[in-house]
């Protein structure tokens, strides 16, 4: 009897511990993440933010491939080809998506308002209408905010550091990005102290970008600043290019305008930005709501001098000013 007793109790122990078994033997469950970025996918830009991006997602143990499946959309550039692959990615029914940038966020936000969607890139979102406050954004959309619009006012103080014999100063803009028309109301006030005539120009395609440097440069002590923007990002060679036919001393709101012969550039580091951006994909994947995660402001600038290039605009770089430099390209 006592044996009897003894089998049927080791029966129902095994068949109690066999659900948890066959439970641990199941295949973790693979998370969706959508991406849809601005640049174009052979842009070497596009791809290391891509990659700091995914750097962050395996420091935090998520794998492309493994635990997670990552569906990439690249709109180089294309508002059309943004919204028809903002719709494309919705429909997969993500997890989560990641927005590289307004330009990519934009149409997102139009597409779907249940899918949680971090943003990396994008300077004024309350302004925009994509959160209600920073504090609480309140809605599908959280992220990662890129610049004041009092950052304006510091390229223009750069500029004539830099360059103190620049007596005009243009801004070219790109009309498309919600946050052009911040930039240069910040700006404005600022100008008369610095002994400035300031002029804007809207640019967008290559053939703009071409007739305002050179409408530009036609008259001497000249100078340029190029507000931040997806097609100035990409026309960024054009551009710089086109300001050393003229030998023009432009300041620049990202790194690889820099590293690409620009002057000097003072910026958001936004390869830093896109690999914390990781850390909001991984809080939502493990049940966060994005209503109630803050939009983070960026913590890291980073001021790039090119010495080469000055030297060749004839330019003495102040001591103070290369002391001062994340990064001095000789």
């Amino acid at each position: 009897m006592s044996t009897r007793r003894e089998f049927i109790t080791l029966l129902g122990g095994a068949a109690a511990a066999w659900p948890l078994a066959a439970r641990a033997q199941q295949p973790e469950r693979v998370r969706r993440i959508g991406v849809l970025m601005g640049l174009a996918e052979n842009d070497p830009e596009g791809q290391a933010r891509v990659a700091a991006f995914r750097q962050g997602l395996e420091q935090l143990r998520w794998t492309d491939g493994r635990n997670a499946r990552i569906d990439y959309r690249w709109a180089a550039g294309e508002g059309s080809r943004a919204v028809t692959y903002a719709a494309e990615l919705v429909a997969l029914s993500p997890d989560v998506i990641f927005a590289g940038a307004v330009s990519a966020l934009a149409p997102l936000q139009s597409a779907t308002k249940t899918i949680p969607i971090v943003f990396a890139q994008v300077s004024d979102p309350v302004g925009g209408g994509f959160v209600v406050s920073l504090a609480r954004p309140g809605g599908n959309i959280t992220g990662f905010t890129q610049y004041e619009y009092t950052t304006g006012v510091k390229w223009l103080e750069l500029l004539k550091e830099i360059a103190p014999g620049v007596a005009r100063v243009a801004f070219l803009y790109d009309p498309a990005n919600p946050t052009s028309a911040g930039f240069l109301r910040t700006i404005e006030p600022g100008t008369p102290s610095l002994g400035v005539q300031v002029s804007t120009y809207a640019v967008r395609e290559t053939a703009e970008f071409e007739r305002a440097i050179d409408a530009f440069a036609a008259e001497p002590n000249g100078g340029l600043i190029i507000l931040p923007s997806l097609s100035a990002t990409i026309h960024r060679e054009l551009i710089v290019a086109g300001v050393a036919r003229h030998r023009l001393p432009v300041v620049y709101p990202y790194r690889l305008f820099a590293t690409s012969g620009g002057l000097a550039s003072y910026g958001v580091d936004n390869i830093d930005m896109y690999r914390r951006a990781a850390g909001y994909i991984d809080r939502i994947l493990k049940g966060a709501s994005p209503a109630e995660l803050p939009v983070q402001q960026a913590t890291k600038f980073e001021l790039i001098i090119n010495l080469k290039t000055a030297r060749a605009l004839g330019l003495e770089i102040p001591p103070t000013l290369l002391a001062r430099a994340d990064e001095v390209i000789e």
